[in-house]
Order: C-alpha cells, then structure tokens, then sequence
C-alpha cells in the first residue's frame, strides 16, 4: 500500500497550493498504463464541454450569486483545497471553486467534515444547489485550468485523504494519472460520501474507470455514459 505523506513544496506565494509527496516502494512503482492519444482526446473533450458548459450556464451565474447572497452572509463563490492527479513521486493539490452551499462558519467547530443527509450547515438555497449539483458549475473553471477533468475521481480534501489512504487499501492508487472529475463513476452509482463504507464501496468505481482509460474506445464510451446518467441525476435532484 503506498504511504502518503504531506511535503511542502517552495510555492509563488503563501496562497498557492502545495504538494503531497508519494513514497512507493521501488519494485511497486505504477507505470502510465493510458495511452497517449487518450489523454490527449481527453483534454480536448474536457476544454470544448467546459467552454460550452460554461456558455450555457452564463445567464444563470448572476441570479446563483444574487441568491446566494441574499440567502446567507459571505461570497457566492468558495475555493477548497483538493487532492488531484497522482504519479509514483506526488500528488497534485489544487483549490476547487464552488457556488457555497453552507454557512461561512460551517467547520468553526467541527473541522474537516463530511456533509450528512439533511446537514444543518446547509443553507436554503444551498440546498437546491446540491440536490441539482449547480453548486460544481465553476469546477468548469478548474476544469479548463487543467486541475480537473469532466468525468474522473472525486478529489478529496488532504486530511481526509491522508486519513483514508491508511485504513483504506489502494486508495491513493485510483488518482494515479488520472485526473479528478467534477462527475463520475462513483458518483452517478452512488452519491455522496456520508461514511467510511461509502468509500469503500466506490474505490472498486474509481479502478474500474482507471481501467476504462487505457482504451480509446472504451473511455469515450465511458464518458458519455457518465455524463448522460449526470444529467439524469440533476433533473432527479438526487444530490445532497
């Protein structure tokens, strides 16, 4: 199981993300297993469908904001450190942008969380932005940053995630080359994470989309697939 452990890296400014450093041991260091052309296709499906997603989404940004504020005090707009791709030395961090959902004070108390069904922290009008998931609409702006991809793993936050690689074998592994997505696998069949089973449950999702990336066919089959049931999902309003 590989190790994981938090290494700063000398960054432009105190506001930048820092690194996570990956020990694996020698005889058990990962290959990119995803074909070049893969990636490559890949990118660009994620920059046209960003670049749409967020021509089409445009006139909605002001009345998101509006209401959000009007809702509830502080920004429209929240940045949270994540865990993006992984390779046999580190791990990428990145700052995920969302419409905010909960109160500004939400983790005073608690620190690090998982949101639970019916979440007090929640506001009203965030909850309607999560049951249709319009809260991740500006992870197109991560998206076209090159931080995430459409469809991919879920990135997690460092201290969840340091937490979970120790309990959880091949945890770490499902982000190796593989870029996080605002939707996929794990989230259209499952949903959130409420719980330490739920991880468990959607790890063996995460692998089994890494593995649809080493085939052209297959990953594109895949992707569109992923973001149909997406859609199928936010017109249900089954998000939390």
């Amino acid at each position: 199981m590989t190790d994981v452990v938090v290494f700063t890296k000398a960054a432009k400014n105190a506001s930048e993300p820092t690194m996570m450093q990956t020990r694996t041991a020698a005889n058990d260091s990962p290959t990119n297993y995803i074909p070049a052309t893969t990636l490559a296709a890949k990118r660009c499906f994620d920059i046209a469908v960003s670049l749409l997603g967020l021509a089409l989404s445009a006139p909605l940004w002001p009345l998101l904001i509006l209401v959000i504020r009007l809702d509830s005090k502080g920004p429209a707009l929240f940045r949270q450190l994540r865990v993006g791709r992984a390779t046999p030395t580190y791990t990428e961090l990145f700052y995920m942008i969302k419409f905010r959902t909960m109160r500004v004070d939400a983790e005073k108390e608690t620190g690090a969380v998982w949101a639970t069904r019916n979440d007090p922290r929640v506001t009203r009008v965030g909850r309607f932005l999560r049951k249709t998931r319009l809260d991740e609409l500006p992870q197109l702006l991560n998206v076209l940053r090159g931080e995430m991809s459409i469809v991919g793993p879920r990135p997690e936050r460092p201290g969840i995630s340091n937490n979970l690689d120790r309990v959880i074998p091949y945890y770490i592994e499902r982000t190796y080359f593989v870029t996080p997505g605002i939707t996929g696998m794990a989230q259209v069949r499952q949903g959130y994470d409420a719980c330490l089973e739920d991880v468990k449950n959607k790890i063996g999702y995460d692998h089994a989309y890494s593995l649809c990336l080493s085939s052209f066919s297959s990953w594109l089959k895949t992707d569109i697939e992923i973001i149909l049931l997406t859609f199928w999902v936010m017109i249900r309003g089954r998000g939390q």
